[in-house]
Order: C-alpha cells, then structure tokens, then sequence
C-alpha cells in the first residue's frame, strides 16, 4: 500500500514528546480528543436507540439484542486494535518504528479476515442468532433486519478499529478522533434521514451505522496514505510468522475477553429479562446505553494514558509510567463522581428523551440507573488497573481483570440475584459486580507498582526478538 514516509525528525520530536513532556499535561492532552471520540461514539448508539424508540418497544428491544452482536464485532476489533496499540507503543518508546509497521499491517489485515468469517458465519442463521442473543418473537424480525446491515459491515467495523488503535499508540489521538467523530455525527443524519425521511424502520438505522463506520474507515485509512502517520501501513511489511499473529491476538487477550463477556452479560441480562416483558426489555436497553455512554468517555481517559504509559515502559522510564497512572485515575475519578451524581438525580428526564410517558420504563429504567450510579465513582481506578496491565503487555493479571467485571462475578449474580430478588435483583447486577471488581483491582495495583514498575532493570514481559 503506497504512502509518503514520515521524516525522521517528526519521528524524534514524538519520541522526545512522549518521553520527556510533563506527564499530566500529556496525559490529559491526549485524553481529550479520545474522551471526545468515545461521547461521540456513544451518542450515535444513544441515537440509534432515540430514532428506533419511535418505531414502538419491539424495535427498542431489537437494538439491545443487536447490541449483543455488536460487542462480539468490537471483540475482534479492539482486540487486535489493542494488541496492536500496545506492541507498537513499547516498540516505538525501544525506537524499532520496522516492528511497529509489522505489527500495525499484520494486525490490520487479520482483523478484517475475521470479521469476515464473522459476516459469514451470522448469515448462516439469522434468525437463529437473534434468538440466542434474547430476541423475542415480536421483536425477532426488527432484530434480523438491524443485525445483517451490523454483521454486513463487521470486516469493515473491525479494521477501522484497528487503524484507530495504531494512531492512538503514536500518540496522534487528534487524527484518530477526527476519523471516528466525523463517522459518528454522518451517522446521526443518516439515522434521521433512513429513519424519518425513507421510513426504513429498524433497516435504516443499522444501514447509517455501516455507511458511516465505511466512511470513518476511509478517512482513518487517508491519514496513513498522505504520511500524517509516523507509522505506516504497507502491504510488504505484512509478517509471514504465525507466532507474530499470536502474539498480537494474546495482547489483545484483555479486550477480547472483555468484549466477548460484554456480549455473553448483554444476552444474559436479555434473556432474564424477556419473561418481563418488551417494556422491561426497552427499559433496561436504554438504561444500559446511557451508562454506557458515561462508560465510554471514561475508557476515553484511559485510552488517553495508555500509549503514554506503554511509549515510556519500551523506553525504561517507570517513573513516567507510574505518574501517568496516577493522573489518568485523578481525571477520571473527578469524571465519574460527576457523571454519579448527574445519573442518579437526573435519571427521569434523561429516559423521557427516550420514552416520554411510559412510566413503566422510566420507572425500571431509572431504577437501574441509580443503582448503576451508586458504584460508578470508582469505575475509573479498576479499569484504568485493568489497562495499565494491558498496555504493558501483563497479559495473563490483564485478562483475569478484564474477566471480573462482566464475566467471573457478573454472570453468577445474574442468574442467581433475580431468584431472589426478581427484578430488581436483575437490575442491581452490574453495581455489585462492579464493586467486587474494584475490590480485587487493588491488590493488583499494588503489586504492579511495589514489585514491576520499581525496578527499571526489569525485564519487559513481551520482548520478542525480530
């Protein structure tokens, strides 16, 4: 693939940049535009559940299992994105830009094979799909007509995310939200224009998503044909070894794992809530997109922090790497009290944009919401431990970290606290795992500062030779 090569003195000043510049203010530079991207990216989901909620509660409900679907689709993508982040960043901070461009291609390149077999793989049996995500009858047909246009665009999903990571690993976190904004708000018009304007029901909105994440490809790919990348993207740099491959997926391990039990906890969660009925269905698919909004613009902080804690680990300078930890978790803490308080006494008239005057789904809905808002304040520091391991390449404590929250504690609670307390017991999951998993994220912190990052000298944990 063609490209105009970056000079190397732009290739010292971001060395020097990303080792040297004050850590806070670092930090908190690129946290902004990937803070940004995450609210924008969040708000075209809300807006497709905004648009759909018009269509009735069926159609409301076919977003949420949709949205079962799309976690898998970002699996792929985030993980080798993430993969990929983290071995370019080390790679780059140890100044060997070549292994950075292998793994940048190659990581590409895998991500859009598997979601292709994923495309083919949901095509087989829709229907059958859509059922085992928690689809009711009513809302099976709005559910199979959101989820082709989704699965359609799943090779194109997955690159993208891909080529987002790699920007963000060289600390060009501006370019990447410009392409990620710019797909996000094209998809908002779409939505209206599928959506009101062509009256495609439930069709229209999954067709705006996949036209606007292709254009948010085409315009992540631009910056690294006209050079505005330090990395490149080049077709020849492609490795030939299985074990780089490997190597790229089981970095990526964390996010795959977190995404995948994002997934299995969405169909979990729609599947003991179906015998409640499409209102609870619609209530909690709301609920649960709101969070997820404040969620994201949360891992935007995070996201912020973790090329400048992995550029600083390749290139030996822990003390950079322990304070980056430190102001990500301050910012984000500061984010998360805030975004507690507003979600807890602002639930009713944020779920009115959605259903006004269903008060049977502000009624769940706003349950859930200041359930959700009673552990959202340390949501930062447990998932910004759960990344710093990450991006240093600790794969095996990462994975287990990324498992707690939606996987080890999670599932066992919603299959046992709706035997005991029904509904609400359905609704309160996700707090209680999210404490627990702040719980269990503090002696890894611990461990991680007093015994891994103390010590310069110490070996990196994912050093292949090339």
């Amino acid at each position: 693939m063609p490209s105009i090569p970056p000079q190397p003195d732009r290739a010292a000043a971001e060395y020097r940049r990303m080792t040297t510049a004050p850590v806070f203010g670092l930090v908190l530079r690129l946290s902004i535009p990937t803070t940004f991207s995450m609210l924008i990216t969040s708000i075209y989901n809300l807006a497709d559940t905004w648009f759909v909620s018009s269509l009735g509660n069926a159609a409301t409900a076919a977003v949420g299992v949709v949205f079962a679907i799309q976690s898998v689709v970002q699996a792929v993508g985030y993980g080798f994105g993430m993969g990929a982040q983290s071995l370019i960043s080390r790679k780059l901070g140890e100044r060997d830009r070549q292994a950075a461009e292998l793994y940048a291609t190659s990581g590409l390149l895998a991500a859009f094979l598997v979601g292709a077999l994923l495309f083919a793989g949901g095509m087989i049996n829709l229907k059958g799909m859509m059922r085992l995500f928690g689809a009711t009858e009513t809302a099976l047909d709005s559910a199979c007509a959101y989820g082709f246009w989704i699965l359609l665009g799943a090779p194109v999903f997955c690159a993208s995310f891909v080529l987002n990571n790699v920007l963000r690993a060289q600390g060009k976190a501006t370019l990447s939200m410009i392409g990620l904004c710019s797909g996000g708000i094209l998809n908002i018009g779409l939505d209206a224009l599928f959506i009101r304007g062509f009256r495609l029901g439930v069709s229209g909105a999954a067709l705006a998503t996949m036209l606007s994440q292709a254009v948010s490809f085409l315009i992540l790919l631009s910056f690294f044909l006209t050079g505005r990348s330090l990395v490149r993207i080049r077709l020849r740099r492609t490795s030939r070894r299985f074990a780089d491959y490997l190597l790229i997926f089981r970095v990526g391990l964390p996010t795959v794992f977190r995404q995948s039990l994002g997934s299995i906890a969405t169909l979990l969660l729609n599947r003991v809530v179906r015998p409640h009925g499409d209102a609870a269905m619609s209530a909690v698919s709301i609920a649960n997109k709101i969070y997820m909004l404040l969620r994201g613009m949360l891992i935007g902080v995070g996201q912020g922090f973790q090329p400048v804690a992995g550029y600083n680990y390749g290139a030996r300078r822990f003390d950079r790497v322990r304070r980056s930890f430190s102001c990500a978790v301050f910012l984000g803490t500061l984010y998360s009290v805030s975004a507690a308080a507003l979600l807890y006494f602002g639930a009713a008239p944020i779920l009115g944009l959605f259903r006004p005057g269903d008060r049977e789904v502000l009624a769940i809905g706003g349950r859930m919401l200041h359930y959700l808002s009673l552990s959202l304040p340390v949501l930062a520091y447990s998932t910004f431990v759960n990344q710093l391991y990450q991006s240093l390449g600790f794969v095996v404590p990462a994975t287990l970290l990324a498992s707690c929250r939606q996987g080890i504690f999670f599932v066992p609670l919603i299959l046992l606290l709706p035997l005991w307390l029904g509904l609400n017991g359905i609704l309160m999951t996700q707090t209680i795992a999210d404490l627990l998993t702040f719980a269990v994220s503090i002696p890894f912190h611990v461990h991680l500062f007093r015994r891994r990052l103390r010590d310069e000298s110490a070996p990196a944990p994912e050093a292949p030779a090339r």
